[in-house]
C-alpha cells in the first residue's frame, strides 16, 4: 500500500514538473531577457509626439510598459510564444511612434516574429529596412501610413509565409506616394509570396499592368491596389477568384476592362473601380453577386441600362455610381434594396420625369441625385426619409418651389437644390431649425430669400452657404457670425456698393468666395492682401476699381475678369506656389507681363490676360513640363515673335494671340504640341507664305484655327489641310464641351472642379463670343490675308467643318463641287476674290448651311435652286455681273430649268447635328439664321440654361462646386 501511495506520489510530481517546464508563466517570467532587452531598446529609439498620432484611437501603447511589469509578454502590443517565450507579434499601430528605423534597430533581433504592425505611426520617411527579409517566419506584415518612403525592398519577396502585406497610404502631406516598386515588379511579387490573403500596396508607385498570374493566388481574400499607376486591361479572372471578398483598384486613371459574366457563387462583399477607364455595360448577371455589401464605380466610362437583376442584391448598402453615362427614365429596382443607406447618381444621364420613389428606403442616409436630367416638382414624400443627411439634387431641371414639409429632416447635413428652375420664397429660418445642417446651397434658381433672424447666437454655424440667385440686395448680417465657413457663395445678386471688411475675415477656414455677376465697386478696407487661406475666389463681372488684390501663396484660383482694376500685375503675383486658374482679363492693366508666369506655367492650367493694355513681348520663359491648357492674350499691345519656349505646353489646347501687334512667320513649330485645338492668330502682323511641311504628326487635334486678318501669301496652305485629321473626323457621341477639369484637395476633401473654354471668332463678318465651346465644333478662317491660287479639293475632306471663311483673298478658279462633302457645314464665306465659273449644285445638299456668301467675285450661269439656297438673300451673290436667277433680280437668258438633284456621288449622311435634333432647331429659327453656330450665340448667350435644357445637351461631366463654369453676361 505504501510503495503504491509513493508510486502515485512520484507520478503526480512528475507531472507538476512537466507542466511547470512546458508552461513557465505559472511560476516564473516568460520573456526572455536578451528579447526584453530588444524591446526596451526599440521603444527608447523613438519619441511620443502628438503630430504622430493620426489615428483618433491612438495613444502610445509603449508608454504603458513600465506599469504592465517586467515581462515583455505581458505589455500591451506583445503576444510571446507561451512554449519558448520567443515574441511573436508586435502591435504597435497607432502608438505615437516618430524618428527613423533602419536594419540596424533591435526589432530584427527578434527574429521569432511571426506578426508585425508599425500602422499609423510617423517614420519620419525613412526607407523601409532590408533586415525585414531575415524575419522568414513573418506572416502579417502592415506598414501602412507611416511615412516609409523609397523603394520597396526585394528582400520583402523572402517572406514566403506572408499571409497579409499591407504598405499602402505613405503619404506626404501633399496626399502623394512615398514608396515605389522598383528592382521587381508586381509579377515577381506573386510569383514568391503565393499564400497571399490579403494584398494591399494603395499608392505605392507600380506603374505596370496588373499581371494576370494575380489570378493564381487562390486563397486571395482582399485585394487593395488603389492608385498604384495601373494601367492596361484589368484581367477579368480576378473577378473569379473564390474567395475574393475585397476589391479596390480605384484611382488607376489608365486601368481599363469591363465586367465579365458573373457566377453563382461569387462571393464579393465590397467592389470599388472608382477613377479608372472601366467601360461597358453591366451585365444582368450583375444580380447573381448576392453577397455584395458595398459598390462603388464613380468616375468610369460605363453607359447604357442598369439591368433589373440589380434588384437581387438585398444586402447592398452602399451604391454609387456617380460620373458615368448611365441612362434611363427609371430604376424601379432600387425600392427593392431596403437596406440602401447611400444611393449617389450624380453626374448621369437619367431622365426621370420625376425623382424615383425611394420612400420603402427608410434607412437611406445620402440620396445624391445631382447633375442629372430629373425634371418635373420637387417631391414632397423625400420629407418622410427622415435619417437623411445628405440631399443633393444640384444641376436639374426641377421646377416650383420648395415643400415646407423639408423641415422634419432633422438629420439633415447636407441640403444642395442650386442650378435648377425651382422658384419662389424661401425662408431662411426653417433652414435654421435644422441643427445639424452644415451645408446648404440654393444657388442659381431663381429664389427669393427672406430672414426673420433676430440675433445670430441662434444660428448654427455653416461650412458651406451658396446663395447665388436669390436676390439679395446687400450682405447678409447673418453671416458676420459664420466663423467656420470653408465655402461662400454670393454670385449673381443684386449687391451693391463695396466689399465689407468683415466679409474676408469671416473665418480662418475660408477656402473659396464667389461674389461674381454684382455691382460691387471697391473694398470697404483697402485690401493689399487677400486673406491667406483663401484658395478660390472669384470677383470677375463687378465694377471694381484700383489695383489688383495680392493672392496669398497658395491660392488656386483667382478671377478678376470683367471689372475696372488698372495699373501693372504686382510682383507678388509671382510667389503663388501652384496657382491652377489666372484670369485677369477685360480690364486697364498695363506693363509687361511678368517673366515669372512662365514659370508659373508647372501648376497653371489657364492663363487668361486679354482684353488689357499689355505691352512689351510674350514672355519666352514656358518652362519644361508645363502643366497650361489654355493660353488667351488676345487685345493687348504685344509685339515682337512667337516665343519658342511655347514648344514646352505640351498639353496645351488652346492659343489665342488676337489682336495685338506680333510680327512673326506661320508658327509650324506648335504643330508638335499634341494637344492643341484651338490657335487664334487673327488681327496681328503674322506674314510669308504657309509653306509646305513634311511630318505627318503637325497639328493632330487641330479643330479651329483663325488667321484672319494679317499678311499671308501664296497658296492655300494644302499640306495642312491634308494633316488636319480631327476636322475630317467625326465623332457624333461626344456633345461636351471643350473645358479644363480639376480635382482640387482641401482639408482632405476632394472637390471636381470644371472650367469651360471660351473664344472669340468672325461669323457673318461679325466677331462673336462664345462662352462655351462644344468639343464637336470646328472651324478654319482664312479670311483677309493675301493667299492666292485655287481652292484645293483636299477641302472637301474636312467633313467636320461647320465655319468655313476664306474671303477677302487673291484666290482663283472654280468653287470645288467637293465642298458639297462638307455635310455639317453651316456658314460658308468666299466673297472678294476672283473665283470664276458656276457655283456647284453639290452646295444645295449642304442642310445646315445658314450662311452663303461668294459676293464680289467673277461667277457666272444660274444660281442653283434648292435646299437651304432658297433662303439665302441677294447680298450673298453681289458683285457677280454674270450671275442670273433667284434671289436676284437678274432673269437668266435661258429658260430655267429646275434645279438638278443632288450627285449621288453625296448620299445623305444622318450627320452628327441631324442625329442631336438640329433640324427640329432649323426650323423653329428660320433658315436665315446660322444654324447651330448663331444660334450657340444668339440663343446661347442671352438663354444658355433654357437651351441646354430643352434640348438636352450634355454638358463637361466634371462640373465643380462653384460657379467659375457659369458665366452669365450682364454688360
Amino acid at each position: 500500500m505504501a510503495s503504491s501511495l509513493a508510486h502515485h506520489f512520484y507520478l503526480i510530481s512528475l507531472i507538476f514538473l512537466m507542466i511547470s517546464f512546458f508552461q513557465p508563466t505559472l511560476h516564473q517570467q516568460l520573456c526572455r531577457q536578451d528579447e526584453h532587452l530588444a524591446l526596451v531598446q526599440f521603444k527608447d529609439s523613438f519619441v511620443i509626439e502628438r503630430h504622430a498620432c493620426a489615428n483618433p484611437f491612438a495613444y502610445p501603447k509603449v508608454d504603458l510598459w513600465k506599469f504592465q511589469g517586467i515581462d515583455c509578454c505581458s505589455w500591451e502590443g506583445i503576444q510571446c510564444n507561451q512554449y519558448t517565450g520567443h515574441v511573436i507579434v508586435l502591435d504597435l499601430s497607432s502608438s505615437c511612434l516618430f524618428g527613423h528605423i533602419n536594419s540596424s534597430s533591435s526589432l530584427f533581433r527578434l527574429g521569432h516574429l511571426q506578426y508585425i504592425n508599425l500602422a499609423f505611426n510617423d517614420f519620419n520617411y525613412s526607407e523601409i529596412p532590408l533586415a525585414l527579409g531575415n524575419l522568414s517566419r513573418l506572416t502579417y506584415l502592415n506598414l501602412s501610413n507611416s511615412f516609409f518612403h523609397g523603394h520597396v525592398p526585394s528582400e520583402i519577396l523572402k517572406l514566403s509565409k506572408l499571409v497579409k502585406l499591407d504598405l499602402s497610404f505613405n503619404l506626404d502631406y501633399s496626399y502623394q506616394g512615398l514608396l515605389e516598386l522598383k528592382g521587381f515588379d508586381l509579377n515577381t511579387l506573386i510569383h514568391n509570396l503565393t499564400k497571399l490573403e490579403c494584398l494591399d500596396l494603395s499608392l505605392v508607385h507600380i506603374n505596370s499592368p496588373i499581371p494576370n498570374a494575380l489570378a493564381n493566388l487562390s486563397s486571395l481574400i482582399c485585394l487593395r491596389l488603389i492608385q498604384c499607376g495601373l494601367f492596361g486591361k484589368f484581367p477579368t479572372s480576378i473577378f473569379r477568384l473564390s474567395k475574393l471578398e475585397y476589391l479596390f483598384v480605384g484611382g488607376n486613371w489608365g486601368l481599363t476592362g469591363n465586367f465579365p459574366e458573373f457566377q453563382f457563387s461569387n462571393p464579393l462583399k465590397v467592389l470599388s473601380i472608382t477613377n479608372t477607364s472601366f467601360s461597358g455595360e453591366f451585365p444582368s448577371s450583375f444580380g447573381l453577386l448576392s453577397s455584395l455589401k458595398h459598390l462603388e464605380v464613380q468616375n468610369c466610362h460605363f453607359s447604357g441600362l442598369l439591368p433589373s437583376s440589380l434588384s437581387n442584391l438585398t444586402d447592398l448598402y452602399f451604391f454609387s455610381l456617380c460620373n458615368n453615362s448611365f441612362k434611363g427614365s427609371e430604376v424601379p429596382f432600387l425600392s427593392n434594396l431596403t437596406q440602401l443607406r447611400h444611393v449617389a447618381l450624380a453626374l448621369n444621364q437619367f431622365t426621370f420625369s420625376e425623382i424615383p420613389c425611394f420612400a420603402s428606403l427608410i434607412h437611406l442616409h445620402v440620396l445624391d441625385v445631382s447633375y442629372n436630367l430629373v425634371t418635373g416638382q420637387f417631391p414632397s414624400w423625400l420629407a418622410n426619409l427622415t435619417q437623411l443627411t445628405w440631399l443633393s439634387l444640384r444641376w436639374n431641371m426641377l421646377e416650383g418651389q420648395l415643400p415646407s414639409s423639408i423641415s422634419r429632416l432633422k438629420n439633415l447635413v447636407v441640403f444642395d437644390v442650386g442650378f435648377n428652375n425651382l422658384s419662389g420664397m424661401v425662408e431662411f429660418d426653417t433652414f435654421i431649425r435644422l441643427k445639424h445642417l452644415k451645408a446648404l446651397s440654393f444657388s442659381s434658381n431663381t429664389f427669393s430669400l427672406q430672414t426673420k433672424i433676430v440675433t445670430n447666437s441662434t444660428i448654427q454655424k455653416f461650412v458651406e452657404l451658396g446663395l447665388g440667385s436669390c436676390n439679395l440686395r446687400g450682405f447678409p448680417n447673418f453671416l458676420r457670425n459664420q466663423d467656420q465657413l470653408w465655402i461662400l457663395n454670393l454670385s449673381s445678386n443684386k449687391i451693391h456698393g463695396q466689399i465689407p471688411k468683415w466679409l474676408l475675415k469671416i473665418s480662418a477656414n475660408l477656402w473659396f468666395l464667389d461674389l461674381h455677376n454684382n455691382f460691387l465697386t471697391s473694398f470697404e478696407e483697402s485690401l493689399n492682401v487677400i486673406p491667406f487661406g483663401l484658395l478660390i475666389l472669384d470677383l470677375s463681372y463687378n465694377f471694381l476699381t484700383g489695383s489688383l488684390p495680392i493672392p496669398p501663396h497658395p491660392m488656386l484660383m483667382y478671377s478678376v475678369s470683367k471689372n475696372k482694376f488698372n495699373g501693372e500685375i504686382p510682383p507678388q503675383f509671382c510667389s503663388m506656389i501652384s496657382p491652377h486658374f489666372l484670369d485677369l482679363s477685360h480690364n486697364n492693366l498695363t506693363g509687361v507681363i511678368p517673366k515669372c508666369f512662365g514659370n508659373l506655367s508647372k501648376s497653371l492650367s489657364i492663363l487668361n490676360l486679354e482684353e488689357n493694355n499689355f505691352l512689351g513681348t510674350i514672355p519666352d520663359t514656358w518652362a519644361i513640363g508645363s502643366e497650361l491648357k489654355v493660353i488667351k492674350l488676345g487685345h493687348n499691345n504685344l509685339q515682337g515673335k512667337l516665343p519658342k519656349s511655347l514648344v514646352n505646353c505640351k498639353i496645351l489646347e488652346l492659343l489665342d494671340l488676337s489682336n495685338n501687334q506680333i510680327k512673326d512667320t506661320f508658327p509650324s513649330w506648335l504643330g508638335a504640341l499634341p494637344q492643341l485645338k484651338i490657335i487664334i492668330l487673327r488681327f496681328n502682323g503674322f506674314y510669308g507664305a504657309i509653306s509646305g511641311v513634311e511630318s505627318d504628326l503637325l497639328f493632330p487635334n487641330l479643330q479651329i484655327i483663325d488667321i484672319s486678318h494679317n499678311e499671308f501669301v501664296g497658296p492655300l496652305p494644302m499640306d495642312y489641310f491634308k494633316r488636319w485629321k480631327a476636322m475630317a473626323n467625326l465623332d457624333g457621341k461626344n456633345l461636351t464641351y471643350l473645358q479644363a477639369d480639376y480635382n482640387i484637395v482641401v482639408n482632405i476633401v476632394a472637390a471636381p472642379y470644371h472650367v469651360p473654354y471660351s473664344m472669340t471668332i468672325t461669323n457673318k463678318g461679325v466677331i462673336r463670343e462664345y462662352a462655351k465651346i462644344f468639343e464637336i465644333f470646328s472651324a478654319i478662317d482664312l479670311s483677309c490675308n493675301k493667299f492666292t491660287g485655287e481652292i484645293p479639293k483636299v477641302v472637301g475632306n474636312l467633313t467636320r467643318l461647320q465655319l468655313l471663311n476664306l474671303s477677302n483673298n487673291i484666290l482663283i478658279g472654280p468653287i470645288p463641287p467637293v465642298l458639297g462633302f462638307l455635310k455639317n457645314l453651316e456658314a460658308l464665306d468666299l466673297s472678294h476674290n476672283k473665283l470664276t465659273g458656276r457655283i456647284p449644285s453639290q452646295l444645295t445638299q449642304l442642310n445646315f448651311l445658314g450662311v452663303f456668301n461668294v459676293s464680289y467675285n467673277y461667277l457666272t450661269g444660274a444660281i442653283p435652286k434648292g435646299q437651304q439656297f432658297n433662303t439665302f438673300e441677294s447680298s450673298s451673290f453681289d458683285g457677280n455681273v454674270e450671275l442670273c436667277g433667284m434671289p436676284l433680280l437678274k432673269k437668266c437668258d435661258y429658260s430655267e430649268s429646275k434645279a438638278l438633284p443632288p450627285s449621288s456621288t453625296f448620299e445623305e449622311d444622318s450627320g452628327l447635328l441631324v442625329e442631336f435634333g438640329w433640324k427640329v432647331i432649323l426650323l423653329g429659327y428660320g433658315c436665315g439664321f446660322l444654324v447651330g453656330v448663331v444660334i450657340g450665340i444668339i440663343v446661347f448667350a442671352k438663354r444658355q440654361e433654357w437651351f441646354l435644357k430643352t434640348f438636352r445637351v450634355r454638358q463637361g461631366r466634371r462640373r465643380g462646386i462653384g460657379t467659375l463654369s457659369r458665366r452669365i453676361r450682364r454688360r
